[in-house]
């Protein structure tokens, strides 16, 4: 049994840092895992990539597999480890490879 679901996301994505739009995709990604909350993944081409410092942390997951955190500057500051990427994904998780994902208690995702 699979503990990951991929769907293509419908409609319009934002990102925001502060009030700061630092993304905008039409070909997002969302993950379902388990029954946690889904999650948005944005494709790093549609991310403002100047506004990403990469952290010290990194992700082990079991499900999705091992990754790296992002400190995202805003007009307000440094949001850290804010933002994440897979750079060695899992075989179920694999598509998201070339994808960014949010912690949504820190920025804001939503659909426009």
């Amino acid at each position: 049994m699979t503990n990951i679901r991929i769907y293509p996301a419908q409609g319009t994505w934002t990102v925001r840092a502060n009030g700061a739009v630092i993304g905008e995709s039409t070909r997002a990604l969302e993950l379902v895992q388990r029954d946690y909350p889904f999650v948005i993944y944005f494709p790093r081409d549609d991310i403002a990539s100047a506004v990403l410092e990469p952290s010290d942390r990194t992700l082990i997951c079991d499900d999705r597999g091992e990754g790296v955190f992002f400190h995202v500057s805003s007009p307000e500051g440094m949001v850290l480890n804010a933002g994440y990427s897979l750079t060695k994904p899992t075989e179920e998780a694999a598509q998201l490879r070339d994808y960014l994902a949010f912690d949504a208690s820190k920025v804001t995702v939503e659909r426009i």
